[in-house]
């Protein structure tokens, strides 16, 4: 392996000859892991119940169907590099790079969300965007830049020949047992860090908003017969943002039927929206764009070990050599404003656009 890692894991050779493979680093981890699949196709699924007893490195859609399905990749190889090793020979050219907006799209749909809140068919919804960007981009100087600046958050690169390449930054933890206990996290409301660090104080939007997502998660374990331990809420890093964390631990001895598990705390209310089923529908419906794999949630699945899934925020499409798809979205409230919820989209995005270097 010493020189694949020497050539940057030689992922132009893999793309070129349909492995699939998934290279990743945990929030505050010293140590990067890649996982490649030499041959056969990835596990396709539609259905999250059939990751029930499977094993492998999972990557999800907000919606699956058979155009964007489930993807799991059973890898034939794998291990670790220094991190700090791999960062240190980044070098970062910054030059031109292009984005479409979206803005007056944006406003069309804020306003179509909106009424759906004042008129009392939803408690809240989640409006996200995209945007492309278009230039000459090195994704492998991206990934290292990524790993270098985002310390708090779950970053990876994926790549499979039915989903394409995939670079995320996500703080969400959607299902984990890293720490032996089993744990999810409600993580919603949105600040800029100041001066970076943490705020102290919250407004009643950003409080209200995580609540929701509080009160569905607490529900949900509640009706599988899981009482959790629970955090207070707290404030936590995502690039130069911070969000509202709970956390919630718990037992779990059935780790066979965690798909069962993942298909009802998929898509939280942090990503979708209260009521969980209308306002899913309602996105789909409305929204006006498919967000594919943005998110859904991807990471490391293995019901007799280690399991840490994260949602798929702040996340890149890599469409080709010179074009990228880049998402956001953040979570609406009757009380929301067009301002500051553009404003809050513009900032998460600024997340992927910030390590995006071009060759």
């Amino acid at each position: 392996m010493n020189e694949q890692t020497e050539d940057f894991l030689s992922i132009d050779t893999w793309i070129k000859k349909g492995y699939s493979f998934a290279i990743y680093r945990a929030p505050r981890e010293n140590n990067l892991h890649i996982i490649i699949q030499y041959g056969g196709d990835v596990y396709v699924a539609t259905d999250i119940k059939e990751l029930n007893g499977k094993k492998g490195f999972v990557i999800a859609p907000f919606n699956s169907s058979v155009q964007t399905p489930i993807c799991l990749i059973h890898p034939d190889d794998s291990y670790t590099i220094d991190i700090n090793t791999f960062v240190n020979k980044s070098s970062e050219k910054k030059q031109s790079i292009s984005y479409s907006s979206c803005e007056n799209d944006y406003i069309d749909k804020f306003n179509l969300f909106i009424a759906a809140l004042q008129n009392g068919q939803f408690e809240k919804l989640v409006l996200s965007r995209h945007c492309i960007a278009t230039g000459e981009m090195d994704v492998k100087a991206s990934f290292k830049a990524a790993c270098g600046r985002y310390k708090y958050s779950y970053v990876y690169y994926l790549y499979t020949p039915i989903t394409g390449a995939w670079m995320g930054s996500t703080p969400e933890v959607l299902l984990s047992n890293v720490t032996g206990k089993w744990m999810t996290v409600a993580l919603a409301g949105t600040q800029s860090l100041l001066q970076g660090e943490l705020p102290q104080s919250w407004d009643a939007k950003n409080v209200i908003e995580q609540d929701v997502v509080c009160s569905y998660i607490r529900q949900l374990l509640q009706e599988n017969g899981i009482v959790p331990e629970e955090t207070k809420p707290y404030s936590v890093k995502a690039g130069a943002l911070s969000h509202l964390r709970t956390d919630f631990c718990f037992s779990k001895t059935n780790t066979e039927e965690l798909g069962t598990l993942l298909k009802q705390l998929h898509p939280t209310p942090a990503v979708c929206g209260m009521p969980k089923v209308n306002a899913y529908q309602f996105i789909i419906d409305n929204e006006g764009y498919e967000r594919s794999y943005y998110s859904g949630f991807v990471g490391v699945i293995d019901p007799s070990g280690i399991t840490d899934l994260y949602v798929n925020l702040r996340c890149i499409h890599f469409v080709d050599a010179d074009k990228a798809i880049l998402y956001a979205g953040g979570g609406l409230l009757v009380s929301s404003t067009l301002q500051d919820e553009w404003l809050e989209t513009e900032k998460k995005m600024r997340t992927m656009k910030d390590i995006l270097i071009t060759k």
